[in-house]
């Protein structure tokens, strides 16, 4: 069954859709007029995001769930394919982060962390399949992000989870051969100014902020409504993306070693501040924005070098490498 690519056709699952670049999504899915089920652990939230979408043209239903209960995911996928008649796509997007000293984390942080973004994309991805295999098409977007390549030192859990992830969907993609109209699609952005580091677990005990250059969540929204009209493995998004990735690839030590320098140099010079799970463990019900606000405030002094000692350095790093070789299936935004 050939894939329709009007989007208003599609019924479009979201998971950790109540902030950041999931409510972006939802948001620019919504002006598509695309059957939008909405999930997250608040409930509160969604259903404020779900009134927005209405009022934009989409059809939106509210599916609290949790990423690390196999039974909500069940139900979530049941009540979708209810509402819409199909599961077109489905955006396994939600996420948490632990920041900190390995041996400082709690064991059951380090655990939550990955429950929810791998075992719960997983998990997902065995719930959906069915669906998808029965129809005769479906497309599956993984948000990995730039930590799929790059190891964050003092966020050991997190890149545990993003490595995984990369290897789980990349195995995925094989398994699917001889699936024409079934596509995984990969999504790598590059830094995002979202809640997502006001959400952190943070065990530093230093007050966490993005390195800039900072991308507006709406940027992957877009290149998410370009991916259901037109599926890929694997979307870049943002141009230091690129740059991280070859980097990474080219030499891992020295990238490595000079992450380690930039966080530690921030780290003794930021605000003191107190240990914290963040939403790891629970929800939390600050930052229900899409955006984070991190733009909006002039960085300091040293997070702008920093920021032009990163990009320096993975410039410097590419003209030994000339151009990033992208396969034949993977594209920026």
């Amino acid at each position: 069954m050939p894939q329709n690519n009007n989007i208003s056709n599609k019924t479009i699952v979201i998971t950790g859709a109540s902030s950041g670049v999931g409510k972006a999504m939802a948001l620019e899915l919504a002006r598509t007029g695309a059957r939008l089920v909405l999930s997250a652990r608040r409930r509160e939230a969604l259903d404020e995001l779900a009134a927005e979408c209405e009022h934009l043209g989409a059809l939106a239903l509210v599916v609290p769930a949790d990423m690390n209960s196999a039974q909500g995911i069940r139900l979530l996928a049941e009540n979708a394919a209810a509402f819409g008649g199909t599961i077109d796509v489905w955006i396994n997007n939600a996420g948490v982060l632990a920041f900190g000293p390995l041996e400082d984390i709690p064991a059951s942080v380090n655990e939550q962390v990955i429950k929810t973004n791998l075992i719960g994309y997983i998990t997902a991805a065995h719930t959906v399949l069915p669906y998808f295999k029965q129809q005769g098409h479906g497309i599956l977007i993984n948000n990995i992000s730039v930590g799929g390549w790059f190891p964050t030192p003092y966020g050991a859990a997190y890149s545990a989870s993003k490595f995984g992830l990369r290897g789980f969907s990349d195995a995925l993609k094989g398994e699917l051969k001889g699936w024409p109209e079934i596509h995984v699609c990969d999504l790598f952005p590059a830094f995002l100014d979202t809640p997502g580091l006001q959400h952190a677990a943070n065990y530093t005990g230093r007050e966490l902020k993005p390195i800039p250059p900072l991308y507006p969540p709406r940027k992957v929204a877009r290149a998410v409504v370009k991916l259901i009209s037109r599926p890929r493995a694997a979307t870049k998004i943002g141009f230091t993306s690129g740059l991280i990735h070859a980097a990474s690839a080219l030499f891992p030590g020295v990238s490595r070693s000079a992450l380690v320098f930039i966080i530690r140099r921030y780290l003794k010079r930021a605000r003191v501040t107190a240990h914290t799970d963040g939403n790891v463990i629970t929800p939390v019900r600050y930052g229900t924005s899409a955006e984070g606000g991190w733009k909006k405030s002039n960085p300091k002094p040293l997070l702008k070098k920093v920021a032009a000692l990163g990009l320096a350095t993975a410039a410097g790093l590419l003209l030994g490498y000339f151009l990033p070789k992208a396969g034949a299936d993977t594209q920026y935004e």
